[in-house]
């Protein structure tokens, strides 16, 4: 018999975050979030409490915990985009589809109560959490930034109804075998044509000083219509920034500037730390931090984290200039290839980009939406 219970104690807490990590406790390419960054989604003042609603279920079989889940009412998305979302997210269940049936049942009228008509996702508070469910590439190590999930997920949500919104790839870029030069020579032409420079920074402080504002206002544009995203909050930047300071190594970072100094172009790349994380269930430990330190300094992967461009020079041939960059990085001593993370599929500005490595595709997110009232439109 399944027994489906909302998280209400710090008992309940601990066993909402600890589920996933015994349940993948073996498994070679799961990646683990900080366990100390989840910890704060039971906070009263956590960065997202002010926009969000949230709710977390946990299911047992007679006392053992099998599964859980979560759900956001992400009310500044709901507003930007006219709709009555919900979002499901950290759902994990063992292989049994009563589990996640349960889950999702009280999920569903949970959202129900509040007014909502969509069940959406996996997605977070917004996108700059993990989101989508992998449906492709279950042998692949997942990237620090996503969440690996068991084959059987897909199997057990769209048995329910859930059908699919919107798809993700991702790719291994490596440098290409055979290099002309005439990517360079291209970069090189765009930046003299439209009088472009890169942007200095004696260190990453003195980056953040200089260009974080330009950046947040160049997303604040460029990523506003896409899939998932919600408006940047005050919040949400301080605490993108103080992730980028922990991981950031600015021989990974492309910062364009027109010639009187503003801010047209921003690519970041970080070291990936996935492996680092693993052996410690994402507890910062004494190990996992050495693991950590080592993989920053010198590693081996990087992963793409955000490219933002100004909308005047969408067309201007400015991708160039990254994907040149780009190489450069990977041409980098010890670099073996970058993880793309999440590209919606039909994002064809950003696909086309990865035309010009060596593209390997290895894995497919999905999000989900199902209709909860009728006469709801998706």
């Amino acid at each position: 018999m399944i027994r489906i219970e909302e998280v209400k104690t710090k008992k309940q807490q601990k066993e909402f975050l600890n589920f996933p990590l015994g349940l993948y406790k073996d498994n070679p390419y799961f990646v683990p979030p900080l366990y100390g960054d989840e910890k704060k989604i039971f906070r009263s003042d956590y960065v997202y409490s002010d926009t969000c609603d949230s709710v977390f279920f946990l299911a047992y079989e007679e006392e053992k915990v099998v599964g859980r889940i979560e759900g956001i009412i992400q009310r500044a998305a709901n507003e930007k985009n006219g709709e009555k979302r919900c979002r499901f997210t950290r759902f994990d269940a063992i292989d049994k589809p009563e589990v996640s049936s349960a889950l999702f049942g009280a999920l569903e009228n949970w959202a129900r109560e509040k007014g909502m008509d969509t069940m959406c996702g996996p997605l977070g508070y917004s996108d700059l959490e993990r989101e989508g469910l992998l449906v492709e590439g279950f042998d692949q190590l997942s990237t620090f930034e996503e969440q690996y999930n068991a084959e059987y997920y897909q199997h057990h949500i769209e048995s329910l109804g859930y059908e699919k919104e919107v798809d993700w790839l991702e790719s291994k870029l490596y440098a290409p075998k055979e290099d002309d030069g005439s990517l360079k020579k291209m970069a090189d032409f765009i930046m003299q044509r439209y009088h472009l420079h890169f942007g200095p920074a004696k260190n990453v402080n003195d980056f953040l000083k200089k260009y974080v504002d330009g950046f947040f206002e160049l997303l604040d544009v460029g990523y506003d219509k896409l899939y998932g995203t919600v408006p940047f909050t005050d919040g949400m930047k301080k605490m993108m920034v103080d992730n980028f300071k922990l991981i950031i190594d600015l021989k990974y970072v492309a910062v364009i500037l027109d010639e009187n100094d503003k801010l047209v172009c921003l690519g970041l790349c970080f070291p990936s730390i996935a492996k680092a994380v693993q052996k410690s269930g994402g507890r910062l430990t004494p190990g996992a931090i050495v693991r950590l330190l080592k993989a920053i300094k010198k590693p081996s992967v990087l992963d793409l984290g955000l490219i933002a461009v100004s909308p005047e020079y969408l067309n201007k041939g400015v991708s160039a200039v990254i994907a040149s960059e780009l190489v450069r990085m990977l041409q980098e001593d010890g670099i073996e290839y970058a993880e793309t993370n999440l590209n919606l599929e039909d994002n064809y500005s950003i696909r086309n980009m990865w035309k010009r490595f060596d593209e390997v595709n290895h894995k497919r997110r999905r999000s989900y939406v199902k209709t909860l009232v009728k006469g709801a439109e998706q």
